[in-house]
């Protein structure tokens, strides 16, 4: 799953019950992004609303509430609030905000009781954190935490550390742990440290060894160096972490627990084993081309390194000009600190302070392996002169056209560092489809042009004229992305396609959005939409079409309008436990019965259809798709039965033209056309794409597909045709729920079994946006 970066984001808590919507409870939360509450408080005429997000809702519907309906929280308040139901009472919590803070205070490894099913209980703090991986529409998703059973209470627990979605959170023996919120857990001591422990930290915080000093420490009487990472008390005493390039059984690389007793503060010998600021470059690099946001390579023990600089300048007592990295690996530090003093900003242990002639320029693209292939791909390109000047648009790949320029090894889009949620939306958006093309061109402030260039110029042109785009043009449109400041880590971090997505569509390029849903006689907007679920839903194998019928109906949902491009998120519990085994694609979506206005057909006879009853929906009868509407004449026929007597058909809005017609041989069907699938597996994303009319244009896309080289190499992508999709769509449902995924032909299996994401396009509609 993505790293969510909280700090982008306000959090709220509904403390006052709001006029409007009435469906919204006291106690739930929600967020907005903090760019947009920084505007608004920015401007002239004090904000008496904020337009928010609620968590766990079914897409990113936001609402105006008023500010004194609520009351802002931190996220790490929010998180542990989250988890903590029914939501009107999380309001007492917010009243005793110190029971937060010390449920903050609490870490992993700590002794705690647990109230557990009316029992209290004593154990361990194995982990804290989500059960279910966060998203882009719902950022946090609860802080829980995981502990193991001690003593008498063992076997008293629920689970040996996985989830209720199936992910393994800790380790631990069966029925000895059990998942709490904060409100049911209770530390054993009133502070994470002993009085003794406290007393001796204070000592060596006033010696002034803190996290990222260099040190000298001693194992088995042998002087070794490293640099200290955190300061931790495990048994009694109080341990420092070492990061070093040896640890203790002699193998390279790793960290060392070592007792404060047995570490001196110091500095590391001028040829030092320990990942430390001090590491002396391997050879001087003097090229000026590296500055803020360059992507470098450094030699550390385990090898080269690859990062991004996020810092440059000096060091306190420090002559040599240097650069803080942002690593791509969690081979660093920090998080961006250093002896207390926050230089920059990124995850955990991707943070290394070096000197600035330690660094060069990433050779991964200059692999002398590769050098061949680059130079030809680099020709290439360059025949294709996407400078900034050329303005010629370039049409998709046509079904004649595909095997021609995209078949075959190094083409698509070449996949680096965590890209391929990026590289598989991209060739799945623009390779054969043009129904996003006006975000190509629309009109743009001068500050988000680099943007819409890169992406035009530099991705989707040399896609659809030459079949490839550079791994280098993918980062630097990521480097673009980053630099707007919606997110510290696209240049490194894998994230969700949905996230990266909205950002470029709306907050960006500022799209007009592509779904507009009307619920509660109130439109709504959208991007994309998350399919959910209720819980009393008897789909099996279900198609896609289903998917989105039962969802709508679970929520009460209707579209405002026909969408030109429809973006539907699959049902999962995170990105890796799928609700189920195979879904069915459909080629088309009939969406006419999904519109909240327009004329309808009867389902019996027809002829308009005046009512809609929600209980027939399910009812076997009936067709699995499409909601049941009737005429007056087949409702009072259907609901004469007496299983559907207690039925409540609801009346629907008929334009008034067809009122009193009979039956509507002119109505036509509002469709959309499946154009591109994104799929993952094992955290990795992969693309399918129809290219033609028949059932067997397919082909399939993986940005890494392979690989040439190490840690010094280069990824190779690759297209290829899939016209073994076909055979499976022409199956009837009960063959296709007879075939195990790992004898399907092909890359059939990661269509039927891993879908993600199913992009739609209506063919009419597309010309008007």
């Amino acid at each position: 799953m993505s790293s969510t970066d909280l700090s982008t984001y306000v959090f709220f808590i509904i403390t006052k019950k709001p006029d409007a919507p009435q469906h919204i409870k006291l106690g739930s939360i929600c967020y907005m992004r903090e760019q947009k509450y920084l505007d608004d408080l920015s401007k002239p005429d004090a904000p008496t609303t904020f337009r928010v997000t609620f968590l766990s809702s079914h897409a990113s519907l936001d609402y105006e509430i008023d500010l004194t309906c609520m009351e802002n929280l931190s996220p790490l308040e929010a998180e542990l609030l989250l988890a903590y139901n029914p939501e009107s009472e999380r309001l007492k919590w917010i009243r005793d905000r110190d029971a937060l803070h010390t449920a903050l205070a609490l870490t992993v490894g700590t002794d705690v009781m647990v109230e557990e099913a009316g029992d209290r209980l004593r154990g361990i703090i194995r982990y804290i954190g989500p059960l279910v991986d966060p998203g882009y529409l719902n950022p946090i998703t609860g802080r829980y935490f995981g502990i193991e059973l001690q003593g008498a209470d063992r076997k008293k627990g629920n689970t040996n550390g996985y989830s209720p979605v199936y992910k393994k959170r800790f380790s631990c023996e069966p029925n000895c742990g059990v998942f709490a919120p904060f409100n049911k857990v209770k530390p054993l001591v009133s502070t994470s440290l002993s009085p003794s422990m406290s007393a001796l930290l204070a000592q060596k915080q006033a010696e002034d060894i803190l996290p990222g000093d260099s040190v000298t420490f001693f194992i088995d009487e042998k002087c070794h160096h490293g640099m200290v990472v955190d300061i931790l008390e495990e048994a009694g005493q109080l341990v420092l972490q070492i990061s070093t390039d040896t640890d203790e059984k002699g193998n390279r690389g790793g960290e060392v627990k070592v007792p404060l007793c047995r570490v001196t503060k110091g500095e590391i010998p001028s040829v030092p084993e320990g990942m430390d600021i001090d590491t002396p470059p391997v050879e001087a690099h003097t090229d000026l081309s590296m500055s803020l946001n360059s992507v470098v390579e450094v030699t550390l023990g385990k090898g080269n390194s690859y990062g991004i600089i996020r810092w440059i300048g000096n060091l306190p007592d420090r002559t040599d000009v240097m650069v803080g990295l942002e690593l791509e690996e969690n081979l660093g530090v920090s998080d961006g600190t250093i002896k207390g003093i926050r230089y920059f900003t990124c995850p955990p242990k991707r943070a290394l302070f070096v000197k600035l002639t330690s660094c060069r320029p990433d050779s991964r693209f200059q692999n002398p392996s590769a050098k061949t292939k680059i130079l030809e791909l680099d020709k290439k390109e360059g025949d294709g002169d996407f400078s900034a000047g050329n303005q010629e648009a370039v049409p998709p790949i046509s079904t004649e056209q595909v095997n021609q320029l995209l078949i075959g090894r190094m083409k698509g889009i070449q996949g680096h560092c965590n890209s391929c949620y990026m590289d598989a939306a991209l060739f799945g958006l623009f390779s054969c489809s043009s129904v996003l093309d006006s975000m190509l061109y629309k009109s743009t402030t001068p500050q988000d042009a680099p943007v819409q260039r890169i992406l035009l110029h530099d991705i989707v042109n040399p896609l659809r004229s030459k079949g490839f785009v550079h791994g280098r043009h993918v980062m630097k449109f990521r480097e673009q992305l980053q630099n707007h400041g919606y997110s510290r880590s696209f240049t490194t971090d894998e994230k969700d396609p949905e996230e990266f997505l909205i950002i470029v569509m709306h907050h960006i390029l500022a799209l007009e959005p592509l779904l507009k849903l009307s619920a509660a006689g109130k439109v709504q907007e959208s991007y994309c939409y998350q399919i959910f679920l209720d819980q009393n839903h008897s789909l099996v194998l279900p198609t896609v079409q289903q998917l989105l019928e039962h969802s709508f109906h679970s929520a009460g949902l209707k579209l405002a309008e026909v969408p030109s491009c429809l973006i539907l998120q699959m049902p999962r519990f995170g990105k890796k436990f799928k609700m189920f085994d195979k879904i069915i694609p459909s080629l088309e979506l009939d969406i006419t019965d999904l519109l909240s206005e327009g004329p309808q057909q009867c389902i019996m006879c027809g002829h308009v259809a005046v009512e809609e009853c929600p209980d027939c929906f399910k009812d076997s009868i009936f067709s699995p798709t499409g909601f049941k509407v009737f005429c007056k004449n087949c409702s009072a026929q259907v609901h004469s039965h007496p299983q559907r007597r207690s039925h409540q058909p609801a009346t629907l809005e008929i334009p008034k033209g067809y009122l009193g017609r009979g039956i509507p041989h002119s109505l036509t069907r509002d469709r959309l056309e499946l154009f591109a699938v994104l799929c993952i597996e094992t955290s990795h994303y992969v693309s399918f794409v129809k290219h033609g009319p028949n059932n067997t244009d397919w082909i399939f896309f993986d940005s890494m597909a392979d690989r040439e080289g190490e840690r010094d190499g280069f990824n190779i992508p690759e297209v290829q045709a899939c016209p073994e999709v076909g055979m499976y769509l022409e199956m009837s449902p009960a063959e296709l729920a007879n075939q195990v995924p790992r004898d399907m032909k092909g890359v059939a299996k990661r269509l039927f079994c891993d879908a993600y994401m199913y992009l739609y396009q209506s063919t009419s509609m597309c010309l008007y946006r």
